[in-house]
């Protein structure tokens, strides 16, 4: 901003990673109000506030894109799980589960209950739940998805079995009605039992409402395993007879039958972006984390206990120990655990490092906020990449990490004016220490916060620093990606 002689907050002597994946650069920032007013030499620059950040990188804040924080930006607001690893922006309802537009009398069924019980199915359209978080806002920003599993249990009377046409078009009015009011897009979860017995054409039909409003169709495939490339062609399909972009969550491969199968995916990947809009993310574990499921268990190297609501007290552990306790086989322990929630080891980390280093893929969490012993993605994903993968492994350049959690994630999620350090971006920002950063949490310790993170800028206002949360609840619900 030529001549601008005073600005609100200045972070001088950084080193500017801009998010685009441009080489850093030495520069200053200056903050007016929301936004950036300037970058460069700004040292005759006078601020309200000014903070050294020499021999700090300053980044764009980080875009969680796969998350399941809808009810935590109500219930967990200053989101420390979140800012404190540089996290600015969170996409919520993934996985086919929204906590909107739906009202519930009862214990939702698995895994809605992963947001939580009865007491928050409460917002019957979206706008009532965008007006909720407007009315108490949170420490980061958030982009809306509708979950499919969401409408089905709202429009269903048994949702073990295909919709009718009736409950498929109340469904698609639900849809349009909260992209009307802000949703951003469509997301499924095929892979669980309220919406495995959904065909392909019911999904279909559903999307067809996200083209005249810019939505995306984002998925949990219905197998990320022996069938994951069946599942990859449904979902491409999708896209396809929709009309809209696609996003694959958390794209993996698991079970050892299927190791080294990402060679293949992301061939699939590369064949059919060339002729549709086609994308992804990602987290940097070869440990899964959802509700307590059989099928999952049958895939797995080890499963450790996230929740239970029958026997809290074997959070933690892991369930072949907990079945020899009880005198009884894995499925038989689950059972008795139920509903509960649990990591599966079940990845191979030569598959997870393929897909990391995928141009394409975006960065998610797909961390469980609820979770009583979670996995440890939820306090540790971007740190994690930035240090272990990016800086140790050297998987790829430190600005290719970035941009990934980035530009590439606001692009494809439609976040307006947020992904850059750029004159005129909100000034949602990260201030980090590219020697020392790095996660903390472990799968003994999850709840850690990452070391190396100084402070993180939202809508400019700072939500992290000096190691803790600020209280500062500057954060926004992003209707359709805009502020």
């Amino acid at each position: 901003m030529a001549g601008l002689e005073r600005c609100d907050l200045k972070l001088s002597g950084g080193e500017v990673i801009d998010g685009t994946g441009a080489a850093r650069m030495r520069a200053d920032v200056a903050i007016v109000d929301d936004r950036i007013a300037a970058i460069g030499d700004l040292s005759s620059v006078r601020a309200g506030r000014e903070i050294d950040v020499t021999g700090r990188i300053v980044a764009p804040g980080f875009v969680d894109v796969h998350t399941h924080d809808d009810r935590a930006l109500l219930s967990k607001p200053t989101m420390d799980m979140k800012v404190s690893q540089g996290v600015t922006s969170v996409v919520v309802g993934n996985c086919g589960i929204s906590l909107a537009p739906l009202v519930m009398d009862r214990r939702p069924p698995p895994p809605l209950d992963l947001l939580g019980t009865e007491e928050w199915w409460k917002y019957g359209t979206f706008d009532a739940f965008l007006t909720a978080i407007d009315e108490a806002p949170a420490s980061v920003n958030a982009a809306f998805l509708v979950g499919h599993s969401t409408l089905r249990v709202g429009a269903m009377d048994d949702v073990y079995r295909a919709a009718r046409s009736d409950e498929i078009k109340t469904m698609r009015g639900r849809l349009e009605e909260s992209l009307d009011a802000g949703a951003c897009g469509l997301s499924t979860g095929l892979f669980y039992a309220p919406s495995e017995q959904a065909p392909t054409e019911e999904v279909i039909e559903i999307a067809r409402a996200l083209k005249t409003h810019g939505g995306r169709y984002v998925t949990h495939m219905r197998n990320e395993g022996a069938d994951v490339v069946k599942s990859l062609e449904e979902t491409f399909l999708i896209g396809r007879e929709a009309g809209v972009p696609v996003i694959v969550s958390h794209h993996k491969v698991h079970g050892k039958d299927n190791f080294g199968r990402s060679k293949e995916t992301l061939a699939l990947f590369d064949r059919y972006r060339k002729s549709q809009k086609i994308g992804l993310d990602v987290y940097p574990y070869h440990a899964s984390s959802t509700v307590l499921k059989a099928d999952s268990i049958a895939f797995s190297n080890r499963v450790m206990v996230t929740w239970s609501v029958p026997h809290p007290e074997h959070k933690g552990r892991d369930l072949k120990d907990v079945a020899e306790e009880w005198g009884v086989d894995v499925y038989a322990a689950a059972e008795r655990l139920q509903p509960a929630g649990a990591i599966y080891f079940s990845m191979d980390e030569d598959d997870v490092q393929r897909i990391l280093s995928y141009p394409q893929a975006m960065f998610g969490s797909d961390g469980l906020p609820h979770d009583e012993f979670p996995h440890p993605r939820l306090w540790g994903t971007f740190p994690r990449i930035l240090g272990h993968y990016s800086r140790d492994l050297g998987l790829f350049p430190l600005e290719e990490a970035v941009r990934r959690m980035t530009s590439l994630s606001a692009e494809e999620f439609g976040l307006k004016d947020r992904g850059e350090v750029a004159e005129g971006k909100f000034a949602d920002l990260c201030v980090f220490d590219a020697r020392d950063i790095i996660d903390s949490a472990t799968f003994e310790d999850p709840m850690t916060p990452a070391a190396g993170i100084d402070t993180v800028v939202v809508n400019g206002r700072i939500v992290w620093a000096e190691g803790r949360c600020t209280g500062e609840r500057s954060g926004r619900a992003l209707r359709q990606g805009r502020a």
